[in-house]
């Protein structure tokens, strides 16, 4: 299928700035142009309260930021979903994504919880699903102290976020806890050594490319066979059964969709209740792109919903 003609004028707008490959930037360059896609969100969505707050885990401090909505009730503790942002392992912050946290927080009336884990390559794998862990943990530990309830909780994460959502829940089951109600993903990597179609199909983009894709993986990995354990590829995990239900987004256009779409058949033969949402004519990272495209609202809107309605 063709791109969709929205985002089709904003690749093409991008692609008129002539700028090198991304996978030949340097790290810190690579950080000011995801920096730049915030530009994309479009109008900030206004919610009750944001709070800055971090927590510490080990020798090093974990900033969270906590947004609750005017749509969550006041008066008795309301669900809360713990987001883990995208940009790859390397880049992405607590600002680069913002509006991912304010409309998921609005459309699920739940109380969100944007995770800024530490990043590669200075901080290579295990760090950033230590840290997403340790997180889940923290918010079921202090959710009284900014209204959640720590027995209502989901995990929400997109791209490399997707990847430490999936892994942080199935953690969670390896653990005995946190409990986790629900848990969506969105374009989520799942597989490492991916060698489906659409890995090929897609190579070139658009947006995300294979080249990149190894850029980060080299960034994010210490050695090559750490891509085989399950905190890497949740999609090799040994037994999904008893993890929660899932929403998964997967993007036509993405040379991640096919291990995206073999992540919801696993966990589906694994007896957990999955909704995919395959959206068609749109590429990696689309759900960036709210304030020009109109199916990227929707679909951000449909993560929120879906997340409400685990908890109605």
């Amino acid at each position: 299928m063709a791109l969709d003609p929205q985002l089709q004028t904003v690749l093409d707008d991008l692609a008129a700035t002539s700028t090198p490959a991304a996978n030949t930037l340097t790290v810190a360059e690579n950080r000011a142009a995801g920096l730049a896609f915030a530009s994309f969100a479009g109008d900030v969505v206004p919610v009750r309260e944001v709070r800055d707050m971090t927590f510490r885990n080990g020798d090093h401090d974990v900033p969270v930021r906590i947004y609750t909505s005017e749509t969550v009730p006041t008066g008795s503790p309301a669900p809360v979903t713990v987001f883990f942002h995208g940009g790859g392992w390397v880049f992405g912050d607590l600002d680069s994504q913002d509006h991912y946290a304010r409309v998921v927080a609005t459309r699920s009336k739940t109380i969100v919880v944007s995770v800024d884990y530490r990043l590669a390559p200075e901080h290579r794998y295990p760090a950033a699903v230590d840290d997403a862990y340790a997180a889940l943990r923290w918010v079921e530990q202090n959710a009284g102290t900014f209204g959640a309830d720590p027995k209502r909780i989901a995990l929400f994460g997109e791209s490399a976020g997707g990847n430490l959502a999936a892994v942080a829940v199935q953690e969670a089951k390896r653990r005995g806890g946190p409990v986790v109600t629900y848990q969506a993903l969105a374009y989520p990597a799942t597989d490492r050594f991916d060698d489906s179609p659409s890995m090929y199909e897609y190579a070139a983009g658009p947006l995300l490319t294979r080249p990149w894709l190894e850029w980060f993986w080299g960034a994010y990995l210490n050695t090559p066979d750490e891509g085989a354990d399950p905190r890497v590829s949740p999609l090799r995990a040994e037994d999904l059964t008893g993890l929660p239900p899932a929403f998964l987004v997967t993007a036509e256009l993405d040379l991640l969709r096919d291990q995206g779409i073999r992540y919801a058949d696993a966990l589906r033969g694994a007896g957990v209740p999955v909704t995919h949402r395959a959206v068609e004519g749109v590429p990696h990272a689309f759900l960036s792109f709210t304030r020009d495209v109109q199916i990227s609202r929707d679909v951000l809107n449909e993560i929120g919903d879906a997340i409400g309605a685990a908890f109605a």
